[in-house]
């Protein structure tokens, strides 16, 4: 059998294999993995960043389930200057692609930032208009014009592609993701976490300290599957999956799906190794079933 390949595209952009982190679950990298082991990912997305500093949410912030955890930071950070002096730099002398993520409460704070971050050498923005502990009214991604007003802005100003990260918490996803698409986005990445929240029953108070945060982890698993399978079905520009991927059967269904790249999260909480397990399970995979090309999975499933 020939060497397998294991090389996917998203628009123009090739990357060496289709395994990242799901951005807030590996910080700004650096605790977490050594380079050598980095450079063995398809790409990095360090955490979430905004125009100026945020301290993030009350404490607890984080609370174990079952089957999953509820979060709730609040995208502490310090701010764009802050991350392209201090972190970027450290972050591309690792040599593989960055997806930085950015947030913003409005259309000009995420312009601001893409004009920002125009100076710096970057593959991807991914535009998270989908965190639920922002003690928004309503999300972006909850909203089919405003999903499509930011997303056109940004590309406009911005020198890199545009990923589109889409909220679960909605009625109908596949009608954002296609307002996504007509924005001119050049890949999805769904699903972000779901609202949830816990209950101290001594104490009847909640265990997380902005009351609610975001589930993620395996029990998420199955909706987060099926929703990257119904917008497969309504748009065709690559998706970038995430939602309780633990290891490389976990990928292998959302590949098969309909997603192009697949994103570890909380399974690197347990794990920080897991993304290149799972890489390696994904590998002996193909080798088994004598698949010789990863794109021949990508949205296979079969339903009749």
């Amino acid at each position: 059998m020939k060497e397998i390949n294991l090389k996917v595209k998203i628009g123009d952009f090739e990357f060496q294999n289709p395994i990242t982190v799901a951005s807030g679950t590996f910080g700004y990298i650096e605790k977490y993995m050594d380079d050598a082991k980095l450079r063995k990912l398809g790409a990095i997305v360090p955490k979430t960043i905004t125009l100026n500093p945020q301290d993030g949410n009350p404490a607890p912030r984080i609370v174990e389930t079952a089957s999953g955890m509820i979060n709730s930071i609040g995208i502490e950070n310090e701010g764009v200057d802050s991350f392209i002096e201090n972190k970027l730099p450290k972050l591309q002398k690792i040599g593989i692609p960055i997806i930085v993520s950015i947030s913003g409460k409005t259309k000009d704070e995420f312009l601001r930032i893409a004009e920002k971050l125009n100076k710096c050498d970057i593959a991807f923005l991914e535009l998270n208009l989908s965190c639920p502990n922002l003690g928004h009214k309503k999300l972006v991604a909850q909203d089919s014009q405003a999903t499509f007003d930011t997303i056109k802005a940004v590309k406009e100003v911005s020198k890199a592609r545009i990923i589109a990260k889409l909220s679960p918490n909605v009625t109908d996803i596949s009608e954002i993701a296609l307002s996504a698409e007509e924005g001119k986005a050049d890949a999805l990445s769904l699903v972000n976490t779901f609202w949830a929240m816990a209950i101290d029953i001594k104490k009847r108070i909640p265990l997380i300290g902005n009351v609610t945060g975001g589930l993620s982890g395996p029990a998420i698993k199955p909706i987060a599957l099926s929703m990257v399978y119904k917008v497969r079905q309504v748009t065709r520009i690559p998706i970038i999956a995430m939602g309780g991927i633990m290891d490389y059967k976990d990928a292998l269904e959302f590949i098969i799906a309909g997603a192009t790249f697949v994103a570890v999260g909380t399974a690197n909480f347990i794990n920080p190794n897991a993304p290149l397990e799972i890489l390696k399970g994904i590998k002996e995979y193909l080798k088994e079933n004598n698949i010789s090309d990863i794109n021949q999975l990508i949205g296979s499933l079969k339903t009749k």
